[in-house]
């Protein structure tokens, strides 16, 4: 599980919100970096580790919409929080479809929006579990020799080892041997948790 302190990215022009998020921020626990414009967030590095980004809709030169279009794809573990000052319902619609998980008004409340971060800092961390325990599993499928992996592709196809034996043309016994260096190396418990594993992969079934 990813246990890195979040950071809570804020992007707005006003400098009296920004420096009442950062403190509101850092008084929940969290470390907060601010910036006055869409431009100079897009000049930070990506970070590795929880985050979510509060985010003003209206922002000089690149407003909060277009940084969401231009980061959002790329960065599924850094949840948007949107903030504005009158937001209508076409805008908020606008930036829910395209994955905001909050669209908030100002004045913001306190407990609300420390609720709305707490959330994104949630997902963002599901998100960057799921993202390493794929890595994770590719690099095992990685580490399978070739033969290893036909075997796997056939086994998870549902034939039985004799089967295998014989679409490859090898013994049985070669079959059960490759099987077993399989589970080893895929840490899979059990069949179905290999055909699991193989469906997660998106590997083609054998035919």
């Amino acid at each position: 599980m990813v246990m890195a302190t979040p950071i809570v990215f804020v992007v707005d022009d006003d400098m009296s919100v920004r420096k009442s998020l950062e403190l509101l921020i850092d008084s929940a626990g969290w470390q907060p970096e601010t910036f006055p414009s869409a431009q100079e967030f897009l000049h930070r590095p990506r970070v590795v580790g929880p985050s979510c980004l509060v985010l003003d809709v209206s922002l000089p030169g690149l407003d909060g919409l277009e940084l969401q279009k231009r980061v959002a794809p790329d960065r599924i573990d850094m949840p948007i929080i949107f903030i504005s000052g009158y937001g209508d319902v076409p805008m908020t619609v606008q930036a829910m479809k395209a994955g905001a998980v909050e669209f908030l008004t100002k004045p913001l409340a306190g407990d609300v929006l420390v609720d709305a971060i707490q959330h994104a800092i949630e997902l963002s961390r599901n998100t960057l579990d799921r993202e390493k325990a794929m890595r994770e599993l590719r690099d095992r499928h990685a580490s399978l020799s070739p033969r290893e992996r036909q075997v796997m592709a056939l086994v998870v196809s549902g034939l039985l080892n004799k089967q295998v034996g014989g679409e490859l043309g090898i013994s049985e016994i070669t079959v059960k041997a490759h099987r077993g260096q399989v589970m080893r190396k895929m840490k899979a418990d059990s069949l179905p948790d290999l055909v699991t594993m193989a469906a997660r992969l998106g590997l083609r079934p054998a035919l």
